[in-house]
């Protein structure tokens, strides 16, 4: 007759509440949660002497323009081999077309954070610490990420777990690398040590991320200095009507100085550079 395996005492001693799993991962356990996603980045953007950042914006569905050129003309061979109108390839060509016109932005935002990160590079020699932070996902969070490599610098990525296209991107620092649960810790993270943002044409996170901090700023629920770029003219004049917000009555003169809209690279780089100096390194600025 075979022996039973005798068992442990400990085998029905009841878990302890921060190693049971189904504890944690329900609705009881989700303070403990949110407040997970508040200390394990602080804990780590500290070890890694992260305390200021430069915030990049904008779609996810932006793509670069080599990719854009190569859709489009995939695209438009198949539409020239068709006598008549094929519905999906005519809407697959518009696609096409306004991805064309839209990858500029994502060759910009690369553009700006790598000139960025490589001032950052000389203000480290003094000992302050700036890098740029994205969501951590595709299109322009993407780009911002891929300009700080270029620069060979480290970058921040703020993912969110999403349904659809969100995904980390090939060109995070993996130690500076978070995936978030809960959207409103992750603006915490955005905003908390932000000394300005860079806001591309975007869809509702854009919008939601941008308004929300104005909204800070304009209530003075935040005290520091925001210098905000909305990059992108044709994009922004023509999707908000500031100046109908105005007539309405809805904001005053004074709110539309929170922001500047910029249409090149130069002029964003300057502004911003111009602006960290003024509000942030009064202590070094006759040096660099």
């Amino acid at each position: 007759m075979a022996r039973q395996k005798s068992t442990s005492p400990e085998d029905d001693w009841p878990l302890k509440a921060y190693k049971n799993l189904n504890f944690l991962n329900s609705p009881a356990g989700r303070p403990i949660r949110i407040l997970s996603e508040m200390i394990e980045p602080a804990e780590r953007l500290r070890k890694n002497r992260i305390y200021n950042t430069v915030v990049f914006f904008g779609s996810a569905r932006t793509i670069p323009l080599k990719e854009a050129k190569l859709n489009f003309k995939k695209v438009a061979a198949k539409l020239n081999k068709h006598k008549k109108p094929v519905k999906k390839i005519q809407q697959d060509y518009k696609k096409a077309q306004i991805q064309l016109m839209t990858a500029r932005y994502y060759e910009d935002a690369a553009l700006i954070s790598k000139e960025l990160s490589l001032w950052f590079k000389k203000l480290k020699k003094h000992h302050k610490h700036y890098v740029i932070c994205s969501g951590g996902g595709p299109g322009i969070m993407e780009a911002a990420n891929r300009g700080a490599r270029q620069a060979k610098t480290e970058s921040v990525g703020l993912n969110i777990s999403l349904p659809m296209e969100q995904y980390p991107n090939p060109y995070l620092s993996k130690k500076l690398s978070f995936e978030f649960h809960y959207f409103f810790i992750r603006k915490f993270w955005f905003f908390y040590l932000s000394k300005a943002l860079l806001v591309f044409p975007g869809g509702f996170g854009t919008f939601d991320e941008l308004f929300e901090l104005l909204t800070l700023i304009q209530t003075e629920k935040t005290k520091k200095h925001m210098p905000i770029v909305l990059y992108g003219k044709d994009y922004w004049e023509h999707i908000v009507d500031w100046n109908m917000m105005l007539e309405w009555g809805n904001i005053s003169a004074n709110d539309l100085k929170l922001f500047r809209v910029i249409d090149d690279v130069d002029s964003a780089v300057d502004y911003l550079k111009a602006e960290i100096k003024k509000y942030y390194l009064k202590d070094i600025q006759h040096k660099i």
